[in-house]
């Protein structure tokens, strides 16, 4: 299950939960704080962390961009 970031436009908490895709969709997840199911979705930055073996050759954005994604 992936989480989710949400802000409810009852109370404007934010929270993060854990959640199936199907309880997104049908609006079954409810605001911690005052129960409401009005809530949007707050998009946050994240981190791709990618292992990288010794013999792929350097990107040459490293200092730039923090690496490749392949």
């Amino acid at each position: 299950m992936p989480f989710y970031d949400f802000k409810c436009s009852s109370c404007n908490a934010e929270f993060e939960t854990m959640a199936k895709m199907s309880q997104k969709a049908d609006r079954s997840i409810k605001c911690p704080e005052c129960g409401s199911v009005d809530l949007s979705t707050v998009y946050k930055a994240f981190n791709i962390i990618q292992s990288k073996s010794n013999d792929a050759p350097s990107c040459p954005h490293l200092s730039r961009c923090g690496g490749c994604v392949q």
